[in-house]
C-alpha cells in the first residue's frame, strides 16, 4: 500500500487529544448549570413536579446546604411504582440513593465514564475541593463526546483538504 507524506505526517499532528478533558469543562459547556436540590421530608409526588418543572432527571436531596441524597426517574419507577407505594404520601428520603457516589470537577472525562458505567448510574453530583458546583447526567457527558468528535472530524477534513491553518 502506498501512502503519501500528507497521511504519514497526519499520524505525527498534535490534535487535542480529549482524554485530557475535565469535569469542570462539561459543567461550563451546559447551557444551564443550575443545582436543583429539594429538602429529605419532601413527597415523592413533589419532587417528581420540580424534575419535570425544570426538566431534569434526578434531583439533589439537600438538607441543612449538605447533599444527602439523590433521587431519579429510575428510582421513581423501581420504588415506588412497582413497590405499590403513593407518591403523594412517601418522603423522597426514604427512596433516595443515600451512598452517594461523587466526582470532583478536576477528574477527567474518562474517569467518569467509567465510574458512570462501573456503577451503573446516570447521574452524577461534582465538587470542586468541598464544595458542590453541579451535576452532571450521562447526556452531558455523550454531547459532549459527540462536539469533540465533530470538532476532529473537521480538523481532519481541513488539514486532508490543505486548508488547515
Amino acid at each position: 500500500m502506498h501512502l503519501s507524506k500528507k497521511t504519514l505526517k497526519i499520524e505525527n499532528y498534535n490534535f487535542k487529544i480529549r482524554s485530557s478533558m475535565k469535569i469542570s469543562h462539561i459543567l461550563r459547556s451546559k447551557k444551564t448549570n443550575s443545582i436543583w436540590s429539594i429538602p429529605s421530608n419532601t413527597s415523592v409526588y413533589d419532587t417528581l413536579v420540580m424534575m419535570a418543572e425544570k426538566n431534569i432527571g434526578a434531583a439533589l436531596i439537600v438538607d441543612d446546604g449538605k447533599l444527602v441524597g439523590i433521587f431519579s426517574e429510575r428510582d421513581y419507577a423501581r420504588k415506588v411504582i412497582l413497590q405499590g407505594r403513593s407518591s403523594k404520601e412517601t418522603q423522597v428520603a426514604e427512596l433516595m440513593t443515600k451512598n452517594l457516589i461523587t466526582i470532583q470537577a478536576e477528574q477527567k472525562l474518562e474517569e467518569c465514564m467509567q465510574l458512570m458505567s462501573d456503577k451503573h448510574i446516570r447521574h452524577l453530583p461534582v465538587y470542586e475541593d468541598e464544595k458542590l458546583i453541579g451535576i452532571i447526567s450521562i447526556s452531558d457527558v455523550v454531547t459532549s463526546i459527540i462536539h469533540d468528535q465533530k470538532e476532529r472530524i473537521a480538523s481532519l477534513e481541513s488539514y486532508i483538504s490543505g486548508s488547515y491553518a
